[in-house]
């Protein structure tokens, strides 16, 4: 079957422009410490799934690639929101040899990876829809507030929680590792709490929120710690009064932007695992308040850890206030001792390298987008971008820039290179996210999905580790969200026609006598058919009183629902009529449980609601082709 993308130039060509580009890269040898280097930036984008792809495995954008993690420079991850249809939102694997996809479960819209172990690591994911929508009618959140455990080639557990409560889960934006028992993920803040925090001990994962309150924007694991950045807020009311925060507040001129988080089974002298480094960092001129910087982006190496926070747009600014001085300001830590690379009190040759406009010019300023310290070097590598230059979306043009501890800017150029533009390659977005896991090997991802590498052409033994060497399909069942399971054997109903056995089976499709069918998958003694050619009966079994309602979609719009219900527990049936002229793509059985469940638990009082989500496959009654 043809497909249906909108057309594009001949494979063939795109091809040879592509390979051309990959071949030539940059002429130019770039600066690298003492000496010159023979490593250049170049395209290396992965071709899509063959499963997916189609007739076309021409390179595409692979969505919003939130993370880039390496564990070795033959063993990287990245976490995408996908490019539909032909890239699922997942997780993509690099082997030292090519990138490809590894599961396409647990993508996010800007999700987070953190390495636990040589096969273990952990996803920040977006959630799974099926819960039910609030009583006003407001649709549960999904964006990066649910986790994925990865383990031995699977996914060997999956955490969330249920929508609405005072323990839901927040959206989270950072996460990291001190071992395979330690791993902790925050993100924003918990009214009257502090700052959201999930905490992983090897066998479960608690809420521990920070008291302090700052929203939390990354994290890094560096010598015996983690390290987080988080965001101070601007005032209210246009003052340069400190913020309250739920614990006493640090000093206006001196609070730091860095949390340390202890090891397990450590505390600070209050009992909490959670420190601000003492003094504060950055430092800040006197016309400079701290909220005048964003949170920063983090990077670590061997041995140092960078930071880089760019001065707050001024659209952002609170009302009536005065519009302070701010500009691009790095860090760096090397063994406990703190210095300011730009900012407040640096003075690198030249001036701040980043800011140099103000007034109508100030959206040409260049913003750090993220680092990563170079192995074996004391620089770092940067994602550069502009205002005015990301305006453009996908024809932005990506920056990379490497910066030394003396704050000195020692090769700063624009992707793709001069020669790949010549070979016919366009722009792929602005500079997003950058890891660099060694000397000479770093690699940057656009905002649009395209990854550009960093390499001097020394080939890499590949990764065979047999926890990568396959796709992974399957997210287990939420723990946290109670599961409406039968706690008897459903009736055997399975001489009726077309009633599915419990692992699945076959439904009768349209209100004809022809039998055309669907799949029905798996469901907690769950039997559907239709009698009298146009009413869905549904059979399910209820572990305790609940409230249940039916829905029938077709796509997006809702073609038929029965009222809500409040049903005793035990074997149970729904009666739906169907409109043969709307007939629908997906069922949705919604249940708000009234009493204790006899299953998992989510560790709080009073959790009462669950929503199962039956989701068919497209319908095709018989004769008449794919329902559209």
């Amino acid at each position: 079957m043809k497909s249906s993308r909108p057309s594009r130039p001949p494979l063939a060509a795109l091809l040879v422009a592509i390979t051309l580009a990959l071949a030539v890269g940059p002429l130019a040898a770039m600066a690298h410490g003492e000496g010159a280097s023979t490593a250049r930036w170049q395209l290396e984008q992965p071709t899509p799934p063959e499963r997916t792809a189609g007739e076309s495995l021409t390179p595409i954008g692979l969505g919003k690639i939130g993370d880039l993690e390496f564990l070795a420079p033959n063993l990287g991850l990245l976490i995408t929101s996908g490019n539909p249809p032909t890239i699922p939102p997942g997780v993509w694997v690099y082997n030292g040899v090519r990138w490809r996809e590894l599961a396409n479960v647990c993508g996010a819209s800007d999700g987070r990876i953190a390495w636990a172990g040589p096969a273990e690591f952990w996803t920040i994911s977006d959630g799974r829809p099926g819960q039910a929508a609030s009583e006003t009618g407001q649709i549960p959140p999904l964006e990066d507030n649910t986790l994925c455990h990865f383990a031995g080639g699977q996914v060997a557990g999956s955490y969330a929680s249920l929508a609405f409560q005072p323990s839901s889960y927040r959206a989270m934006h950072a996460a990291g590792c001190l071992s395979p028992q330690d791993c902790w993920f925050g993100g924003d803040p918990v009214t009257h709490v502090g700052a959201f925090h999930l905490h992983w001990n090897g066998s479960s994962v608690i809420a521990e929120p920070n008291p302090q309150g700052r929203p939390v924007q990354d994290m890094r694991a560096y010598g015996n710690s983690l390290y987080e950045s988080v965001r101070i807020k601007p005032p209210e009311g246009g003052t340069h009064e400190e913020e309250e925060q739920l614990t006493p507040p640090e000093t206006r001129l001196t609070p730091s932007t860095m949390h340390l988080i202890f090891p397990e089974g450590q505390r600070s002298s209050s009992g909490s695992p959670f420190a601000s480094l003492s003094p504060g960092v950055p430092v800040y001129s006197e016309e400079e308040p701290p909220w005048a910087l964003e949170a920063m982006h983090l990077g670590a190496g061997e041995g140092a850890l960078w930071g880089a926070a760019n001065p707050l747009a001024r659209s952002q600014f609170p009302p009536g206030s005065e519009l302070p001085s701010g500009e691009v300001t790095i860090v760096r830590d090397a063994g406990g001792a703190w210095s300011q690379v730009l900012g407040a009190g640096s003075d690198p040759p030249g001036g701040n390298p980043f800011t140099k406009f103000s007034g109508e010019r100030e959206r040409e300023n260049e913003l750090v987008t993220s680092l990563a310290a170079e192995p074996g070097t004391e620089d770092a590598w940067l994602g550069i971008t502009s205002p005015a230059n990301s305006s453009h979306g996908a024809l932005a043009n990506a920056t990379v820039a490497r910066i030394s501890r003396a704050g000195v800017v020692s090769e700063q150029q624009p992707l793709p290179s001069t020669h790949e533009t010549e070979a016919g390659v366009g722009p792929k977005g602005a500079a997003d996210k950058i890891a660099c896991p060694a000397p000479n090997d770093c690699w940057l991802a656009t905002t649009q999905g395209w990854l550009f590498h960093l390499t001097d052409g020394t080939p890499l033994p590949e990764n065979t580790d047999p926890a990568f060497a396959h796709l992974i399909t399957y997210r287990p069942p939420d723990q946290g969200v109670p599961q409406i399971a039968p706690d008897a054997p459903p009736p055997d109903n399975s001489g009726l026609l077309g009633e599915p056995s419990p692992i699945g089976g076959t439904l009768p499709e349209g209100p004809a006598r022809n039998e055309a069918k669907v799949t029905v998958p798996p469901g907690p003694g769950i039997h559907a058919r239709l009698v009298h050619g146009t009413t869905l009966e549904l059979r399910f079994h209820l572990a305790v009183k609940a409230r249940v309602r039916l829905i029938a979609r077709r796509h997006k719009a809702i073609v038929a629902s029965t009222p809500m219900r409040t049903l005793a527990g035990g074997s149970r049936r729904l009666l739906l009529r169907l409109d043969p002229r709307r007939w629908p793509t997906k069922l949705d059985l919604q249940t708000r449980a009234l009493a204790a469940l006899p299953t998992l638990s989510s560790r709080e009082p009073g959790v009462s609601t669950v929503s199962t989500s039956l989701r068919f496959p497209t319908w095709e009654p018989a004769g008449s082709g794919p329902l559209r």
